[in-house]
């Protein structure tokens, strides 16, 4: 990859990486097949482009401006505008709710989220909102004095042409804190994932430090907002961790440039920031399996301690951690046996959740995927966290992507027939529950990572499947909102014929 610094505007995920939203049911491994063709020897990581499978409508979905929202919004010393409607700031209630049990997680500080609208209105967008834009930032100055302001644009903003670098380089010289553009509008994208790579550019464009001073024993850990799982991880090979993007600090962004390696939970999320820490900064990306099951988990703290020259520590924790688990494991495994799992999440975080159900002994016979990327910003095999899963785990015989379409996932359950779901974005959980579905809404995205993440996996199950009866009772006792028609289609895609 080949990041360009000296523009505010980064490219989005179906110009870089060819990523696709939608895909028929079939095999994980045809996925794989088609998507190594088409990352072959290519000019921009994307040559023939995969056959996208498009819906007539859409039910529902996110975009680019929520997920800098949930991103650049997360940062603890900062503020974010957005400039944008009124109503681009729904998210902010789920949003602050998130950040506060993110932080009591992480046992930080519990505060509100820092985010200001700028309030686009009809005559705005005649005679253009640079002048909130202005005022807002003054406001976000005024009220809580950071260490940075983020400005997320909008579909609004967008379309009338707003002038936003102007407004943040006068700004910037005003304030004397980075003033950081970036540019989200929810229509740049399809995929709403090219939001985390806006606000990862902006980051990398003004805050990490140049002139770095190494810091040998720090790992950068891009991550969400889940509990702190990596530290007592690392520390068994002598590392200290850099938790970025969510819950960070202005300081911990800007000293990422200074660390040993940098590491990720989700490649979808960690792809862009990563690939330009190691291209502009010469931080060594861990080029390896996400840290789930234990064949991805052995091979991650392996790369890492080759990396960080750590290698002979290392063993010995991951000796040590497979005798720690290996009883509870086993135990687990003769409960489950027999099990149906399907995953419905992003796409890398779904083939690492399908790896550690195949670790204990979980049938997995289909998954729903929200996008996929056929390659990451690195371009490298040993992060092709699709293929790792076939050739470590076995096939997927029903794997599908789509786009959070409730419709669609009616079809795909109907046709896998599982017993529980495991789900990140609980909006597709009620209609589960409705089928008689328990689901397990895994709102601590490290729940299920590194060999303890197998073991805590493998209880959460037990408890969802302990109260599958009460699912059951609200099959019994609901009406689905579809017509007969379409109860009886097996085809996910059919309207598209």
């Amino acid at each position: 990859m080949k990041i360009d610094l000296n523009t505010s505007v980064v490219k989005t995920r179906e110009e870089r990486l060819g990523t696709i939203i939608g895909w028929k049911t079939g095999k994980a491994s045809e996925l794989s097949r088609d998507s190594a063709y088409t990352c072959a020897g290519c000019k921009h990581n994307g040559g023939k482009r995969l056959c996208e499978t498009i819906g007539p409508f859409t039910q529902g979905s996110g975009c680019s401006e929520e997920m800098v929202e949930c991103q650049a919004g997360n940062i603890r010393d900062a503020v974010l505008i957005q400039h944008a409607p009124v109503g681009c700031g729904v998210g902010q209630a789920s949003y602050n709710s998130i950040y506060r049990n993110g932080l009591a997680i992480r046992n930080l500080p519990v505060e509100n989220i820092k985010i200001i609208n700028s309030n686009i209105k009809e005559t705005d967008m005649v005679f253009g909102a640079l002048g909130k834009l202005e005022q807002s930032i003054e406001d976000a100055w005024n009220r809580h004095h950071p260490k940075a302001i983020f400005i997320g644009t909008s579909c609004a903003s967008g379309i009338i042409g707003e002038d936003i670098d102007s407004i943040a380089s006068k700004m910037q010289k005003k304030l004397k804190i980075p003033v950081i553009p970036m540019y989200c509008e929810g229509f740049r994208s399809k995929h709403w994932s090219t939001g985390f790579d806006a606000t990862q550019h902006g980051i990398l464009r003004q805050l990490v430090r140049k002139n770095p001073k190494k810091q040998e024993d720090l790992v950068n850990v891009i991550n969400l907002w889940g509990s702190d799982v990596f530290t007592p991880m690392l520390a068994e090979l002598g590392l200290r961790v850099n938790y970025v993007v969510d819950l960070a600090t202005v300081e911990d962004l800007e000293q990422m440039s200074e660390a040993a390696a940098t590491v990720g939970f989700c490649y979808t999320l960690s792809s862009y920031l990563a690939a330009g820490l190691e291209e502009e900064f010469g931080v060594p990306e861990v080029k390896a399996p996400q840290p789930y099951g234990i064949a991805g988990t052995d091979a991650w703290i392996r790369e890492l301690a080759r990396v960080t020259h750590r290698e002979e520590k290392a063993e010995k924790y991951i000796k040590r951690e497979h005798e720690k688990i290996a009883p509870r494991l086993a135990e687990l495994r003769k409960l489950l046996k027999g099990k149906k799992g399907y995953v419905a999440t992003g796409s890398a975080y779904s083939h690492g959740l399908i790896a550690v159900l195949k670790e204990l002994g979980i049938e997995v016979d289909g998954s729903l995927v929200f996008h996929h990327d056929p390659v990451y910003d690195s371009n490298v095999p040993q992060k092709n966290s699709l293929k790792f899963l076939v050739d470590n785990y076995g096939d997927v015989p029903k794997f599908t992507v789509s786009n959070r379409q409730q419709y669609q996932f009616y079809i795909l359950l109907k046709n896998v027939k599982p017993d529980f779901i495991l789900i990140r974005h609980a909006g597709l959980a009620p209609l589960a529950s409705k089928m008689g579905i328990p689901s397990a809404p895994l709102g601590d995205e490290h729940h299920a990572v590194g060999y303890e993440g197998i073991l805590n996996l493998g209880e959460t199950i037990l408890d969802i499947l302990a109260h599958k009866k009460f699912h059951q009772d609200i099959k019994e006792h609901v009406k689905l909102p579809y017509t007969k028609w379409w109860l009886q289609q097996k085809d996910p895609y059919i309207l598209r014929k």
